[in-house]
């Protein structure tokens, strides 16, 4: 399995580099490259490697001392100087400190005609000045950063809230809205009309494309969408599947929280205005009230809604969501549920699932039918799509943000038929599309997907079926020969499910204790109790192979 070039830079706020530069206690200095107010840092990593790539995230401050230049480096040729730059520049790295001491007395003027060629801002870190104070200065600044952004966050889910309940909610939330934003707000109706609007008018030409987005939003089953015009940036958030009502959002900047301030908002708007539709609402109480007496999945699905018509909707994705900061509660659970287009939400613990709503397939006379083939691989866009090799196949563009850039269109579904897409902020494991009936399934699908997902970094995972070998063996022959051998390790669901993720993710230690939340010695350990209750050789790829078919035919 490849390796992701580039993976995504993590998900907390970054810092200036002029903010670290401005630390006197450090003391370090910028020789060349952009302004440092133009530089943003995700982190800081100490490497003495001569090619640094293979071990960059992107977005880090590359500290070295120079160990694997030579001393002779200032004769022509002595040391690839361009070479080692353009590989931190390829993987995304964002600065690079040099340390003066004990291996070079100064920076060498290579390694600085390099970073200038290459725009990559170059600091020199003082004798007195350790890395490991470097790195936790960096950690310092980006507390405070994520600090101050869940403060504004609260500050304006608490002022937002409270708009809601005063007598006129829709023009409140409007004006407060406008007010953290410092842009404008717009409620669109159905046809597209204006019906409240709050804060600064903008210029014609902004005016009409936020009209625009927001008819584009209304036409389509994505229920977000962004636009840069004019340098204003555009956003338009489909308030609820169906019911026609967007919020427009134009802001002049785009500030670390703002895409979740204006979620909130879309939220309590969808609400206010889910007062004036029809009988949605109470068709999913009788929904719930048919289940809990008994009546069939299927049989109730209709009752949801979410397709063109009633009844319109036959297959369904289930997707299973966790922050990649913090935990999840109500309003960013109802947020990411808008987002995906769906309002059937379910909170719980540190996973957010999400019942969405699958597009008709090109047999029942429209969408695009769903690929066969199995695995997953990132897109550029933090999503993925099937890939035939039942992997995850990262790609070398992967390194794009989460979000899709500004003016690509939709946010909240992939490419056509692909289903649901990557949220910003969220990491997604998506099921196959199914029918009513196998939802439970889907729920497994989807439950592992997140757990590939959160242990390969990637925005999203999809879980996808094929046709192969195993399904020329009958169902019921294939669980009996898969409880008959997997027998000694049934007794503690411990190993059978750490075997299951040390298998899926190809026999990786560190991915595998992401994925379950444990120490990495602890799957070695489980591995090797399995190996021996199984007495089996686990480095034998046939081995590997009979056991995965059993783990995924074992039920229960």
């Amino acid at each position: 399995m490849q390796e992701t070039a580039v993976p995504s830079a993590p998900p907390t706020p970054p810092v200036s580099l002029a903010a670290l530069l401005s630390r006197d206690d450090l003391g370090l200095r910028q020789i060349t490259g952009p302004p440092a107010g133009e530089v943003t840092i995700h982190g800081a990593h100490t490497s003495e490697m001569s090619d640094p790539y293979p071990y960059l995230l992107g977005g880090e401050l590359l500290l070295t001392a120079g160990v694997h230049i030579p001393e002779a480096a200032g004769r022509p040729g002595s040391f690839d100087f361009d070479g080692y730059v353009a590989r931190i520049v390829a993987a995304g790295g964002a600065a690079l400190g040099f340390g003066v001491a004990p291996v070079h007395d100064t920076v060498p003027a290579g390694l600085v005609a390099a970073c200038e060629e290459h725009g990559l801002p170059l600091v020199e870190v003082p004798p007195r000045t350790t890395f490991s104070g470097v790195a936790r200065a960096v950690w310092q600044l980006m507390a405070r950063a994520r600090l101050s952004e869940l403060r504004r966050i609260t500050q304006a889910q608490q002022g937002l809230a409270a708009a809601a309940s005063r007598p006129d909610p829709v023009p409140s939330v409007l004006r407060r809205l406008a007010g953290r934003l410092e842009g404008r707000a717009v409620l669109y109706g159905p046809e597209g009309a204006e019906i409240a609007a709050a804060g600064r008018e903008p210029g014609d030409e902004v005016r009409r494309a936020l009209a625009e987005l927001a008819r584009f939003v209304t036409g389509h089953p994505s229920s977000t969408a962004t636009d840069t015009v004019a340098g204003t940036r555009l956003a338009a958030y489909a308030l609820g599947p169906g019911r026609g009502f967007v919020l427009g959002v134009a802001a002049p900047h785009r500030e670390s929280g703002d895409h979740t301030i204006a979620s909130v908002a879309a939220v309590l708007l969808s609400l206010l205005t889910g007062e004036h539709q029809s009988g949605t609402g109470a068709a999913r109480s009788s929904a719930l009230v048919r289940l809990l007496l008994g009546a069939r999945r299927e049989e109730v699905a209709p009752l949801l809604g979410g397709g063109e018509g009633d009844g319109a909707v036959t297959r369904w994705y289930v997707v299973h969501a966790r922050p990649d900061t913090g935990a999840p509660d109500a309003v960013s659970a109802s947020a990411l549920g808008a987002a995906l287009g769906s309002p059937l939400v379910d909170a719980a613990d540190d996973v957010v699932r999400v019942l969405v709503p699958a597009p008709p397939r090109a047999e029942d006379g429209g969408g695009v039918r769903p690929e066969r083939d199995g695995g997953v691989r990132p897109e550029r866009d933090g999503g993925v799509r099937p890939e035939g090799d039942g992997g995850v196949r990262p790609e070398a563009g992967a390194a794009a943000p989460r979000k899709p850039p500004a003016g690509s269109g939709p946010a909240g579904s992939g490419p056509a038929g692909s289903g649901p897409a990557a949220q910003p902020g969220w990491t997604l494991g998506v099921s196959a599309p199914v029918a009513p009936a196998e939802w439970p399934a889907a729920d497994a699908q989807a439950a592992r997907a997140l757990a590939r997902a959160r242990a390969t970094r990637s925005a999203l995972v999809r879980h996808a079926e094929r046709p192969g070998f195993a399904d020329l063996v009958p169902p019921g022959e294939a669980e009996a020969h898969a409880r008959a051998l997997l027998a000694p390790i049934g007794g503690v669901p411990a190993l059978a499910e750490t075997l299951r993720a040390w298998l899926s993710l190809h026999g990786s230690w560190d991915r595998t204790a992401v994925a379950l939340s444990v120490h990495r010695n602890t799957v070695r350990q489980r591995i090797a109790r399995c190996a021996a209750l199984l007495g089996a050789d686990l480095d034998d790829p046939d081995v590997r192979m009979e056991l995965w078919f059993a783990l995924r035919h074992l039920r229960g």
